[in-house]
């Protein structure tokens, strides 16, 4: 009876150690990462938020709203905006188009004090669609031509942006500027940022005193967009 009871008690301490040992099934799992949030304020109702709205991002999430204030008025809707829920970055996306120099200036100084940040077209957001496509060096381009020209490339690749009306980016113009350029080997969207790029630098170039992030003059420096910047930041995310 006693070695019957001593090796229920050898037994029953066997399966304690044992349980001690598996792992607890309600342990809690590990977190899952907190995706960044990205806040796009846009000047524009249509073009811009329909064409970051085409972004898929596995670790971000982009608020891309289309609010049709302008300049000044677009950072301060922006700064309000921001106050409503907690955002990793805001951006605010507006053209130079016809508004005074000094106007759209103040709007890029005031976003900087603000903690925002700006990608800016000179004169308009269509000028970085078009960089997708041509290596344009910078210098006076009207953005009456921007339509035209962009539809002179993706036409013959089965899309159309309509310029004057609807000013949306649909899913096969958004693949089409994602797609690969064969003469280059490249996407599309790549070459864009290269070519953007060699545009800004050359103005902060012109200015050695000045941060790289920024430049002197933004009302004068035609044609120019930091939206490169922006879209750089986004593809992190995929």
């Amino acid at each position: 009876m006693k070695n019957k009871t001593a090796e229920q008690e050898k037994e029953r301490m066997a399966h304690k150690e044992r349980m001690r040992k598996t792992p607890s099934l309600n342990r809690s799992m590990p977190s899952i990462p907190k995706k960044k949030k990205i806040l796009i304020v846009c000047e524009g109702e249509n073009t811009e938020p329909s064409y970051f709205r085409q972004f898929r991002l596995a670790t971000a999430t982009v608020h891309p709203v289309g609010e049709g204030y302008n300049t000044e008025s677009l950072v301060e809707r922006a700064i309000l905006l921001s106050r409503k829920d907690k955002y990793d970055e805001v951006w605010c996306v507006f053209d130079k188009d016809d508004f005074p120099n000094q106007s759209f200036n103040a709007a890029i100084e005031n976003a900087r004090k603000s903690n925002l940040k700006v990608a800016y077209s000179n004169q308009a957001f269509e000028y970085w669609l078009l960089l997708h496509f041509e290596d344009h060096q910078g210098g006076p381009l009207h953005r009456n031509d921007y339509g035209d020209k962009i539809n002179k490339y993706i036409t013959p690749l089965g899309a159309y942006y309509d310029s004057d009306n609807s000013k949306l980016i649909d899913k096969n113009f958004f693949a089409i500027l994602c797609g690969i350029d064969k003469r280059y080997a490249e996407r599309r969207v790549d070459l864009a940022i290269k070519r953007a790029r060699k545009i800004y630098e050359r103005y902060t170039d012109d200015h050695p005193a000045v941060e790289k992030s920024l430049s002197v003059n933004p009302a004068k420096e035609e044609s120019s967009t930091r939206v490169f910047l922006l879209v750089e930041e986004i593809l992190k995310y995929i």
